[in-house]
Formats: structure tokens, sequence, C-alpha cells
């Protein structure tokens, strides 16, 4: 039997998503743009219901490239706002939409700048419980994406996604995927 974290033992797709991508490092600006939205429209949801509604995402968002993105009007915001696949929240659209007009405007290098706040001395929680929501990191990172000019990126938000980018590894100690994560 495989002992996993809890919440990856709640469904099947939890589980497939435990086990084959959530704490395993990620980069790439595309593929950090996309997981950046997808927390973000998360906000006040539940991960299954982004997980359930992703392949829908891909495609309603160009498959979350920033360039295509940054282009979107008005006429793609009723689009996406007609879309019963995806999570139809104005504010979470017209964020996404914004921050892919920020990355190419400035030319964000979306892998470096996220990563730098990685922290190098991170420690594996030994239960669910000694998971944290935020952390100094998370904190420091919403602050900097803020400054920036970024939207819907809180450090609840920040936390999540570097969780799920395996920019740490919260994989708790008796979980299989503890020592073959980061």
């Amino acid at each position: 039997m495989i002992v996993r974290c809890p919440w990856g033992d709640s469904t099947p797709d939890y589980a497939d998503y435990h086990d084959t991508e959530w704490g395993v490092e990620l980069h790439g600006t595309p593929e950090l743009y996309e997981r950046m939205s997808l927390e973000a429209f998360q906000s006040g949801l539940s991960w299954i219901t982004i997980l359930r509604k992703r392949p829908a995402f891909r495609a309603a968002f160009g498959d979350f490239d920033p360039k295509l993105v940054a282009e979107f009007g008005p006429a793609d915001v009723e689009r996406l706002m007609a879309d019963a696949g995806i999570v139809r929240n104005r504010l979470k659209i017209d964020a996404a939409i914004h921050n892919a007009r920020l990355i190419v405007s400035e030319d964000v290098d979306l892998d470096a700048l996220l990563w730098s706040f990685a922290p190098a001395d991170h420690v594996r929680p030994a239960t669910f419980a000694d998971v944290p929501a935020i952390t100094p990191e998370s904190k420091a990172m919403a602050k900097e994406l803020k400054k920036r000019g970024f939207k819907f990126l809180g450090p609840t938000t920040c936390y999540a996604l570097m969780q799920a980018t395996g920019m740490v590894d919260d994989h708790i100690s008796t979980c299989f995927r503890a020592t073959s994560a980061r």
C-alpha cells in the first residue's frame, strides 16, 4: 500500500496529481504562469475544482502562453465569462490577463523571479498539521509581485504555488514521495 500525504488519498484526481506533479520542480515562464494563474483561480475554492477544470482552462487561455493571453481583449473576457468549463470570476479572469501583460511588457523572467524566493533550507513537515499556509518567503514573494503590479497573488496563494512547483517540498515525512521529491 502506498502511503501519501493525507490530501493525496482523497480522490483519484488528487492521487494522480500528488504522485506525479505536486512538489516536482517546475521551470519556465509559460509553465509557471499557468500554475500562478490556476492558483489565483483557486483562491476561495477547492483545488480539486481547478484540477478538474484544468483542461478547459488550458483551452480557454491558449495553453497559458503569456504572449497570447496578453493580447486578450474585451471580447475574450466575455468569451471566458461565458465558458462554463472554467471558473467564471471576472476579477480572476482580468487578473490572469493583466498578469500576462505584465510578463510580456516588462519581459519578466518568471522562472528567475519566482525561484528567487525558494528557501535554501526548507524543512520537510513531519505531519499534515505541520504544513504552513504562509511562510516568510511566500510573504516576500507576494510583496514583490504586488510591487511589480501582479494581481491576485497573496502570501497564501504564493505558498501554494511554491508547494505545487517544487520550490518547497511539503510531502510529509511518511509519504512515499518524501524520498523521491525535491
